[in-house]
């Protein structure tokens, strides 16, 4: 090699060292012209603002520079009301790029731009906005252990294909984003390029991932001055219209309602919904629950998920608490039933505000109230009815106090509170958390502690939560080690959701990764796990696992996981047998399971994801296999189907207390589920999209047992004639078609079809056929409804009066 190739190859490695060593700043330059949103960059004062480029990958070649064939150029312009981003991603190959069609804060198979936005510059929390080739939205709002992609905001953008790439334009007004009210502003900011072809993702500041954080690695952005935002206050009101056919029974309902959003000043917004209508959000997954504790599902109401990252801290809030089941189950008399029992308890209104001051405090408060509902209750002798109170006016709050510091630690102060109107039972939680990390991002101290209080008749009672978790965060090979303790008494369910109390629990884990693609792997991990917990009074093992696992990415992007689970030892189940100071036992066993996923960009990929699970006793073992082949016909439709067959035998675990024995049953399990989801989009604000699934579970006992004071299971009976009772068959079925336009900035039009069908029963069909003449000869439920959204911005009234 010669001097002159030696020097060149040197200079470059030190300029690229030192460029990903230090944080890169840009200069905004002011605006007073329109600018318009078409993707073309064509006013003139684009051509003299000062360019964002020399992008560098993030994954998986870490640091790597990106091919100057592939460059991007971005460039930031601001006025009174928002800031304005320019981008042109160069590619040599533009016939090639990937432009999938999707929904909004669906990033599909598509290339993508994206800019990070932190506006107290703190490390903290980005306000990030993406845009695919399609001209398809995401946004988020992310911290380091959250990408919350139900967050929305109101903004605009436009693409532009070229011969040369795309171009992207993007308008982010104020309202969407939070920063002090300095006249000078220096905000934290970061580009992000996707090469989806190549599975390839780059950052204008690098972001090192040696490093556990990537929020404070993000460059500067600077000559922002004297700005002065509107008013942030936005009406957007409803009307819905419903069809509903349900037990042989038709109705028509209209319904008509506000959301209101509210700039309190810069920092703080106020939400609020009047008359809410959550009809038309999607189906839960029903399952045929057999263990001690309540299904949790899903958040799909759009109050609850959108910009709820703040309301997460100290894990006391579980939204579907709020309108959903009664607390309370009516008390009936020997000759009395109940007729009439809701499935949910409506909401009255909700209001949330939150929002960070310049010192780093943020703020959230949620309230929520639901009204009173009844159930009735019948005489069997004489017919005569009664309504009974089974969850009476109530009130949910939940306040959090979040100070950061130290560029990506933070302490928290959180409060849920439950109160019911009456002699009902009432429930307060408090926690402190804190989240500590070095001033290199390379070592995290987290931990809480909690305590609940409840109020109910006769008498209530208080618990307590604490935990400490230690982790190494930075480097090839980290580990994470965790304390943790729960009184009998701790209880946050009126809120919050927790299965299991009265333990304590040590936990600990290894990993090693690899920071760069190798010859063989894109990415790969190891994972080395173990954890025990005791029982608080008696000191039992209730839990003891080691887990190995690893999973890795091929150098063609198909992504594989392996993992093996072992029980070592005989553990105690406080749960199952649903009576307090009881226990039954676990055997011991060993579980072993796999993950392909082949590469989305392909048109057709395929999951699959086998399981199996072996116990300590004769034939009784878990066996799972799911697949879920995918094929994306063009860009505009894809079609996904899922099958999961899950079948247990010899299963054991509790079926009745006849007040004087808790009774045990040895059941075979056997759970089909089939699912299909489809979508065609018309273009990147219209789509169709079809959701349907199929459920059907049952458990077949076989014999019963008594369970016996040290934990173990006395055989009692095998006579069908006693056993065959228990047997549980359920059927599901539940189908979507829906079509959404959002035919304007936050406007939108949707419309549902819907049919359901439930058939349960104790006697065990093993015919699928049988079954779905079961589910649809008399039990299909339906409903049609349309509704309308329109965004209505204070300032655009105020200029048109």
């Amino acid at each position: 090699m010669t001097r002159l190739a030696v020097f060149i190859v040197f200079s470059t490695f030190f300029l690229c060292q030192t460029a990903v060593g230090q944080k890169k700043t840009l200069q905004a330059v002011s605006v007073t012209e329109n600018i318009s949103i078409n993707g073309k960059l064509d006013e003139p004062i684009w051509q003299n603002a000062p360019v964002a480029s020399d992008f560098i990958m993030f994954e998986p070649d870490n640091g790597k520079a990106i091919d100057q064939k592939k460059k991007t150029e971005v460039k930031v312009l601001y006025d009174n009301q928002a800031i304005y981003i320019g981008a042109i991603m160069y590619d040599d190959e533009p016939s090639k790029m990937l432009k999938e069609i999707t929904e909004r804060d669906d990033f599909g198979t598509s290339e993508h731009f994206g800019v990070f936005i932190n506006g107290f510059n703190d490390g903290q929390q980005d306000f990030r906005f993406f845009v695919s080739a399609a001209g398809v939205q995401m946004d988020a709002l992310a911290t380091e252990n959250n990408e919350d992609f139900s967050w929305n905001a109101i903004w605009s953008s436009s693409v532009e294909m070229t011969d040369f790439g795309w171009v992207v334009e993007m308008r982010i007004p104020y309202a969407a984003l939070r920063f002090s009210n300095e006249s000078k502003q220096t905000w934290g900011l970061n580009f992000y390029r996707e090469l989806r072809r190549y599975r390839q993702k780059y950052s204008w500041n690098h972001i090192d991932t040696k490093i556990g954080a990537v929020i404070p690695q993000a460059g500067i952005l600077e000559g922002i001055e004297n700005i002065k935002p509107p008013t942030r206050l936005f009406f957007i009101p409803y009307a819905s219209y419903y069809y509903d056919y349900t037990d042989h029974k038709s109705n028509n309902t209209v319904k008509a309602g506000l959301d209101i959003k509210y700039g309190i000043n810069d920092s703080f917004t106020l939400d609020a919904i009047l008359v809410p209508d959550f009809g038309q959000t999607r189906f839960d997954n029903v399952v045929l629950n057999l263990t001690p504790f309540e299904q949790q599902f899903n958040e799909n109401r759009p109050f609850f998920t959108e910009g709820t990252d703040l309301f997460s801290k100290g894990s006391l809030l579980y939204s579907r608490r709020i309108g959903g089941a009664p607390s309370t189950y009516p008390v009936t008399a020997a000759n009395e039933e109940v007729v009439e029992y809701p499935n949910a308890v409506d909401l009255i209104n909700a209001v949330k505000v939150s929002g960070r001051t310049k010192s780093g405090l943020g703020i959230g408060f949620l309230n929520a109230v639901t009204e009173k509902t009844t159930a009735t209750v019948q005489n069997t002798l004489t017919g005569e009815r009664r309504d009974v109170v089974v969850e009476p006016l109530t009130n949910y709050n939940l306040l959090v106090l979040d100070q950061r510091f130290g560029g990506n630690s933070s302490v928290s102060l959180v409060n849920a509170n439950t109160t019911r109107n009456g002699d009902f039972r009432d429930a307060n939680v408090s926690a402190l958390v804190w989240d500590l990390n070095t001033k290199g991002n390379t070592y995290k101290l987290a931990g809480d502690f909690k305590y609940s209080t409840i109020h109910e008749n006769p008498q209530g009672y208080d618990g307590f939560k604490t935990a400490l978790n230690f982790i190494k965060t930075h480097g090839k090979n980290r580990y994470d080690l965790l304390a943790k303790y729960i009184s009998r008494e701790y209880d946050i369910n009126d809120l919050g959701i927790a299965f299991i109390n009265n333990y304590y629990n040590f936990y600990a884990n290894y990993n090693y990764r690899i920071i760069n693609p190798t010859k063989n792997f894109n990415s790969f991990r190891f994972d080395l796990s173990t954890s025990v917990e005791f029982q608080n009074q008696t000191g039992k093992t209730q839990d003891y696992y080691w887990v190995a696992s690893t999973n890795f990415n091929t150098k063609k992007n198909d992504y594989f996981n392996f993992s093996v689970n072992m029980r070592p030892m005989i553990t105690y189940d406080f749960y199952q047998p649903r009576v307090d100071g009881r226990f039954s036992y676990n055997p011991r066993a060993a579980s072993v399971s796999g993950l392909v996923s082949t590469n989305y960009n392909r048109k057709f990929a395929i999951d699959i994801n086998p399981y199996a699970s072996f116990m300590d006793e004769p034939d009784r073992n878990i066996f799972e296999f799911y697949v879920s082949p995918r094929y994306r016909i063009n860009d505009r439709i894809l079609l996904i189907l899922s099958g999961d067959y899950v079948f247990h035998t010899n299963d054991r675990g509790f079926v009745d207390n006849d007040g004087t024995n808790i009774l045990f049953g040895e059941r075979d399990r056997k759970t089909v589920v089939g699912e299909l989801s489809g979508r065609y989009s018309v273009n990147n604000r219209m789509t169709f999209n079809i959701t349907a699934r199929y459920y059907w579970s049952y458990a077949e006992y076989d014999e019963l047992f008594t369970l016996k004071d040290n934990g173990f299971l006395a055989y009692q009976t095998n006579d069908p004639t006693l056993v065959s009772p228990y047997d549980e068959n359920l059927n599901l079925w539940n189908f979507d078609l829906t079509y959404s336009w959002w035919f304007a900035p936050a406007s939108q039009i949707s419309i549902l079809y819907r049919n359901n069908a439930t058939d349960y029963r104790s006697s065990i069909e093993n015919s699928i056929g049988r079954n779905l003449d079961n589910l649809f000869g008399n039990n299909l439920n339906s409903v049609f409804s349309v509704s309308i959204r329109y965004f209505i911005d204070y300032n655009s009234l105020k200029r048109k009066s």
